[in-house]
């Protein structure tokens, strides 16, 4: 188990750099071996075909090449914690831009956009800020953030197709770590402990806090299931009757707290 986060976390840019491009070529893959009908499929993103959703997650990794072809910011307005929060007010633009692109050849698309990707990635500084729709972020912390998108929308796909799309060990990690640790600052204090083995481990919520021994509240789950939590695609009542939650101790109920993305 590892240890608990006490401060702001790290991660290592090269293994997330490399993390986004892996993810992206197993989503594509999957897309490029889709028929016009599984294309014209519906999805549990909305009204969302699985064309629009595929088209989306393109979009996701095409928007750090975009964004480094942008003049670069004067001063950073956006952390990588205050990330999840912001996300889900850019909802409406989200969409709109989605419909905007041409799905005609997804993969086309594709292609072009991991090329885009591997081109304008390399030699780019952690430092550099990017012009974000959520507010100038670090490129580092942006590219956090893409494995967030890209673990829940290959998680949609799959639902969606069926395909059993891989996700990568590394995305994964790091969209859950991400996505607790604002847990964590969405719910100050060190009253519950939130373990997602084995990449994750935060304390939270208001009350007597944990230092030594058993925790008295404590709540685990599985990777997967806590981006599915924090994402809205299942709720806390769904993962505890499917046994995919444990959740120990007089306050360890997190469904007032969830989802993460709003």
């Amino acid at each position: 188990m590892p240890p608990v986060r006490k401060r702001i976390r790290g991660y290592d840019s090269a293994k997330t750099r490399a993390a986004v491009l892996a993810q992206f070529r197993n989503v594509r893959e999957a897309v490029v071996g889709l028929t016009p009908e599984q294309l014209d499929g519906p999805t549990r993103v909305g009204d969302w075909t699985v064309r629009e959703l595929a088209v989306h997650v393109a979009s996701v990794v095409e928007a750090v090449a975009r964004h480094l072809d942008e003049p670069e910011p004067a001063e950073r307005e956006l952390g990588l914690l205050d990330w999840p929060s912001a996300a889900g007010r850019a909802a409406a633009r989200i969409d709109e831009d989605t419909r905007a692109i041409d799905a005609s050849d997804p993969a086309g698309l594709y292609e072009r956009t991991a090329s885009r990707y591997e081109e304008r990635i390399v030699g780019a500084s952690d430092e550099r800020l990017v012009p974000t729709r959520y507010g100038a972020m670090r490129l580092a912390d942006f590219l956090v953030t893409r494995t967030v998108e890209l673990v829940v929308h290959t998680d949609d796909l799959n639902a969606a197709t069926g395909l059993g799309i891989p996700v990568d060990r590394q995305a994964l990690a790091a969209g859950t770590r991400l996505l607790a640790d604002a847990l964590a600052v969405r719910a100050p204090g060190g009253a519950v402990e939130f373990r997602v083995p084995p990449y994750a481990v935060v304390q939270c919520g208001g009350g007597p806090r944990h230092t030594r021994g058993t925790p008295p509240n404590v709540v685990e789950t599985d990777p997967l299931t806590w981006i599915r939590l924090a994402t809205g695609r299942t709720s806390w009542a769904e993962a505890l009757a499917a046994a995919k939650v444990t959740a120990s101790g007089e306050r360890a109920d997190l469904a007032g707290l969830l989802p993460i993305l709003r």
